[in-house]
């Protein structure tokens, strides 16, 4: 059986849902119908790190926000795909075109919708706040709730075990 470390260190994409992952599961909604998320800076700064570090990151969200395009833009995150409802067949249209294998991908996810893919995946997570049935799937749970530091958690471990971890002050914290 493989141990945790084992696990981390094949890592070579990351895969995150937004809403309860990069967010909090909490939305404002304005008066206007606009729903309005915030992000943690610390994740955005570990996301920023595997991007110029080379790693693959994809969005696959049943979030349809121009606010989560606009971040993961800033962040350098290319691959973000919005109003998935079945996240399975967008995560093998990924695969193909990334070169990844699917052993080789951590994805966080929070709720229903994201046991399909984990079950699938090599390295499933999940943030402290996810609901029961994906924790049960999941070979790691944060002790970071979705938007408070669960996403960087996780990147900050993959990349320490891969040595590269950048302590670079060219990236700046988003």
């Amino acid at each position: 059986m493989d141990t945790l470390f084992d696990m981390l260190k094949r890592v070579r994409a990351f895969v995150f849902d937004v809403d309860g992952v990069l967010s909090p599961s909490s939305i404002l909604v304005t008066e206007d119908g606009h729903q309005l998320r915030s992000f943690s800076t610390k994740d955005g700064y570990a996301v920023q790190v595997a991007v110029r570090m080379g790693y693959p990151v994809a969005i696959i969200t049943g979030s349809d926000s121009p606010s989560v395009t606009h971040r993961m833009a800033y962040l350098g995150v290319t691959d973000v795909f919005m109003a998935v409802r079945e996240k399975d067949p967008v995560l093998d249209t990924w695969l193909a075109s990334s070169g990844v294998k699917l052993d080789e991908i951590m994805y966080m996810g929070d709720d229903i919708p994201d046991r399909p893919i984990m079950q699938r995946v090599g390295m499933p997570v999940c943030p402290a706040d996810a609901v029961e049935e994906i924790k049960a799937v999941s070979k790691y749970i944060s002790p970071f709730e979705g938007g408070a530091g669960a996403v960087r958690d996780v990147i900050e471990k993959v990349l320490k075990l891969h040595g590269k971890w950048a302590l670079d002050a060219t990236i700046g914290s988003r």
